[in-house]
């Protein structure tokens, strides 16, 4: 089975080392960054002035992946400590002030001045795979078949507990607020190509949908590059837990029959969309949907279908991915690991957490 190229899209947010509010330094940041050779071309500014983004080469293997991810994450915090700043590897940082600074950048102030309330609380981190298709009638194919396990792979990368400083009860507070935007979530099942380009088509100009671009399914056709865009996870403490998610997203494009074997009818997007409300408030701890079956069952049975589903196509990577997996349902996502921390030692412990992870 043929293994697609792919990459990674970082997202993260730079806070204040004691109080860890995020901070407006990201284009101090930014500009040392692009010093680097290694660096300049992969790493960008975002919606808000306290974050930076970091898009990777595109990959071959999950080793290219690990090196490069570990290398960018040493790179962002060396730059951010000489500023008294600490890169926040988090979905929503623990606390925050309203409103953010916004970027100053022409399409981030129409932006912001759209969309009103909804940006005075968006200060969200996500983690962002592309894998590569080879047309747009594969990508649409690839697009059906891994839609229904979108909720699963939400489960397992929550990474976004806190809110303004408490706890929200949420392993992925990330995912409810992004459900305010125009479009979100679980994307349509699509007839073919031309059924996705004119439906797409019809969005633009509706709500906050400005082009394609603005479309923020958590599953969709990159307008950029010849990829399917997986945009349902939070940013991740651990970097290999990124490497992780990103090999599950390419296995499961790898999986010609991933729809079939999801459920003999195709599951309709008001269940797939309750699934990700679910998925995002309990993760792994407790149920989720089956996507073979359309119903409740316990989280470990339904991961556990999704790596028999995707075996194939894991390929040489199959160990490692299958060990990584079991970590997580053992020891917990990276929402539990901020929980335990916090819970262990305060605020103190959360900030020793986010800077060893930092420097994975």
């Amino acid at each position: 089975m043929e293994l697609r190229r792919f990459g990674i899209e970082e997202e993260v947010t730079l806070v204040h080392t004691d109080t860890l509010r995020p901070v407006p330094v990201a284009a101090t940041v930014l500009a040392e960054l692009r010093r680097s050779e290694a660096l300049a071309a992969n790493v960008s500014h975002e919606l808000l002035a306290s974050q930076v983004e970091y898009s990777s080469p595109v990959f071959e293997t999950l080793d290219e992946a690990r090196g490069h991810l570990r290398a960018w994450r040493q790179a962002v915090a060396d730059e951010a400590a000489r500023v008294g700043a600490l890169p926040f590897h988090s979905g929503t940082p623990f606390d925050a002030d309203d409103p953010p600074v916004i970027t100053d950048d022409p399409r981030y102030r129409m932006l912001a001045a759209d969309q009103g309330e909804v940006i005075r609380q968006h200060q969200i981190q996500a983690t962002h795979v592309h894998v590569g298709v080879h047309s747009p009638s594969d990508g649409v194919r690839a697009l059906n078949g891994a839609r229904p396990w979108l909720p699963v792979l939400l489960a397992l990368s929550g990474g976004s507990p806190f809110w303004h400083g408490r706890d929200t009860g949420f392993e992925s507070w990330r995912t409810l607020q992004m459900r305010r935007w125009t479009t979100n979530g679980c994307p349509p099942r699509f007839a073919d190509a031309d059924d996705h380009d004119a439906r797409l088509a019809l969005l633009v100009g509706v709500g906050g949908t400005d082009d394609i671009a603005s479309i923020a399914w958590y599953l969709r056709l990159s307008a950029l590059h010849p990829t399917l865009e997986f945009r349902v996870f939070d940013a991740q403490l651990d970097p290999e837990v990124s490497v992780l998610l990103a090999a599950l997203c390419r296995a499961l494009v790898c999986t010609e029959d991933a729809e079939a074997a999801a459920h003999p009818v195709a599951l309709d997007g008001e269940l797939i969309d309750s699934s990700l409300w679910h998925a995002a408030r309990s993760g792994v701890s407790s149920t989720l949907v089956d996507p073979r079956t359309g119903v409740l069952a316990p989280a470990r049975a339904v991961v556990e279908g999704l790596l028999a589903l995707v075996d194939d196509g894991l390929g040489a990577d199959r160990d490692a991915v299958q060990e990584g997996v079991v970590r997580i349902l053992a020891l917990g996502t990276s929402a539990a690991r901020q929980r335990a921390a916090l819970a262990a030692d305060g605020v103190d412990g959360l900030r020793r957490l986010a800077a060893s992870d930092a420097r994975a």
